[in-house]
């Protein structure tokens, strides 16, 4: 058995080397995670979702005033060439020889037509830079108008991201305000969080009854069956009874506290305060070295500080169950399991590799469910109750955190947690 302590100079027989590091490859990508290749419309057509709603309103009310403005100078050119038009003398040739007067008709319409594209240029040339500094002027009200409309909606959203399950009780969002669409949606949204408080409450009384009504007749089997066993007079087909039934009531009592572990596990986190996995880690190590040692597995572990927020009493139980499956799904000889953790990829990596049969990478996802094993081990069912796994995942991912597992080379698995740092 190689101890924590010493595992940094342990020697390591020639065989598939262990991890030496977050592995490279997690598995395949899931389906669709392709990059599909866009069209230029379609990139285009794809706009307006990459676009905030605070944006869009603000382009849009932007929009509708610069085109209101552009239609009124429009109105305008057209009504000033009209006025000018309506406004210029006709010419007197009364007095004038026709061809005299055909003439000073013509340069009379002329000049006409020059004074009124003269006033239009100039009206032109004018408004177009109105009508720029209006479309300017458009855009930065129209974002206050928007931002001032969506007030409450962050308002909402600032109550929806401070609530958890601890402050479901009381946390509300409580809009003030006139009886508009927008108070009608945060007073629907405050009945669902009552709701959703009756129904987490309802969930705790549950599981602390359970685990009281569960456990307790189990306790009194097991004490009953101890009894029975120290009995000098019993015989040995009575005895023999009773160690198989020990065996099964303490299955049992491992499923009931698995499933009570598991309900509490894929809740709101009651418990966040500053931890170190290395420390975690170490105890885990410790924790599992007799089982390991009474398998002969022997334990390499390579811890390095990394420090997060969280529930150290739940790391520490998904860290124990990936080093107990590491140790129970080994090598009948000479196995072994390494555990490293640190610091990767900016968060922090806790990995956990072990010696064993070939696991067909199909099977990998599939570990991770409730009560599932590999084909080869349900019949020792014995060994587990399939929920190991299942609370891991739940732990992780209640830290904000993912695991997964690939087949290790020369069998195995590579089980690797990353959690965020905070």
């Amino acid at each position: 058995m190689i101890s924590p302590h010493s595992a940094r100079k342990a020697t390591r027989v020639q065989e598939a080397p262990p991890p030496s590091g977050p592995p490279a490859w997690d598995g395949p990508p899931p389906p669709g995670s392709e990059t599909p290749v866009l069209s230029p419309l379609d990139r285009v057509k794809g706009l307006p979702a990459k676009v905030s709603i605070r944006w869009r309103l603000t382009l849009t009310y932007s929009a509708l005033v610069f085109a209101a403005a552009a239609v009124l100078l429009f109105v305008v050119y057209s009504i000033v060439g009209r006025a000018i038009e309506g406004a210029w003398p006709d010419l007197i040739t009364d007095d004038l020889d026709p061809l005299d007067a055909a003439i000073m008709q013509n340069r009379w319409t002329q000049a006409k037509g020059r004074a009124i594209n003269s006033a239009r240029d100039a009206l032109f040339s004018s408004s177009y830079m109105a009508l720029a500094g209006v479309g300017i002027l458009a855009l930065i009200i129209g974002y206050f108008v928007a931002d001032r409309a969506l007030r409450p909606v962050a308002q909402m959203t600032s109550a929806a991201r401070k609530l958890s399950e601890s402050t479901l009780a009381h946390q509300r969002i409580a809009l003030h305000g006139p009886n508009d669409e927008l108070k009608e949606l945060a007073d629907t949204f405050d009945a669902m969080l009552t709701r959703l408080n009756v129904a987490f409450d309802t969930q705790r009384r549950f599981v602390a009854n359970a685990s009281h009504e569960l456990r307790t007749p189990l306790t009194i089997n097991r004490t009953v069956l101890e009894i029975a066993l120290s009995d000098p007079e019993a015989s040995e087909d009575l005895k023999a009874l009773g160690r198989t039934l020990l065996e099964v009531n303490a299955r049992n009592e491992k499923l009931i506290e698995g499933l009570l572990l598991l309900a509490r596990s894929e809740r709101e986190l009651a418990v966040r305060k500053p931890l170190d996995v290395q420390e975690v880690a170490q105890t885990a190590v410790e924790q599992v070295a007799p089982f390991a040692a009474e398998h002969g597995v022997s334990v390499v572990a390579e811890l390095v500080s990394a420090p997060t927020v969280g529930d150290p009493v739940l790391l520490e139980r998904s860290v124990s169950n990936l080093l107990e499956n590491a140790v129970k799904y080994n090598l009948p000889e000479n196995g072994k399991v390494w555990i490293q953790t640190g610091m990767a990829d900016g968060g922090l990596v806790v990995q956990v590799a072990n010696t064993g049969q070939h696991v067909p990478a199909y099977e990998v996802n599939s570990l991770f469910e409730p009560f599932r094993r590999l084909h080869a081990d349900r019949v020792e069912s014995a060994k587990g109750s399939g929920l190991g796994l299942s609370i891991v995942r739940a732990v992780v991912q209640a830290h904000g955190g993912n695991v997964t597992a690939v087949p290790r080379d020369g069998g195995g698995l590579v089980v690797t947690i990353r959690l965020p740092r905070r």
